[in-house]
């Protein structure tokens, strides 16, 4: 994998699991490495919440841990996104098998799980059905933390 400076996370309706793992990584990035140009975005794989705001209950949860997504609203993933970015984190199974409507190949081997770099296989806990969405806050920002390593291992 090359240098990643340009980061997508990726969920169903980006409401809730992507975009808070976007606004922990830039989290992580802004406290840590300040003069890095790294760009964290986040995106759905479906059209069905686009325009939407972060999901309340998500929003309280970022909140709690002093982190803002004001003004974050549901965007979709598009084919011209694979050029743009360096690494697509999914959230689960779901959005793995929904990506490849999107990008019907991936040549350059950009879209993870993002439990991958937490050394974890399987899901993020989806909080849509469990409303645990501290739980699924602790697994994203286990897959942030070593997403952020290995991007500090490659400066």
């Amino acid at each position: 994998m090359s240098k990643i400076n340009r980061i997508m996370f990726v969920c169903h309706g980006n409401i809730c699991r992507s975009p808070m793992a976007e606004f922990i990584m830039k989290k992580l990035v802004r406290e840590e490495l300040p003069d890095e140009d790294i760009f964290i975005a986040s995106s759905a794989t479906s059209t069905e919440e686009i325009g939407n705001p972060v999901y309340p209950p998500a929003r309280a949860e970022l909140k709690r841990h002093g982190i803002s997504c004001d003004g974050k609203y549901a965007v979709q993933l598009k084919r011209s996104d694979y050029e743009k970015y360096d690494i697509f984190l999914l959230m689960d199974d779901n959005n793995m098998r929904n990506i490849a409507r999107i990008f019907p190949d991936d040549p350059l081997g950009k879209v993870h799980k993002l439990l991958e770099f937490a050394g974890r296989s399987g899901d993020v806990s989806d909080p849509w059905y469990t409303r645990d969405f501290s739980a699924a806050y602790n697994d994203i920002l286990d897959g942030c933390k070593g997403l952020f390593n290995y991007i500090k291992a490659e400066l």
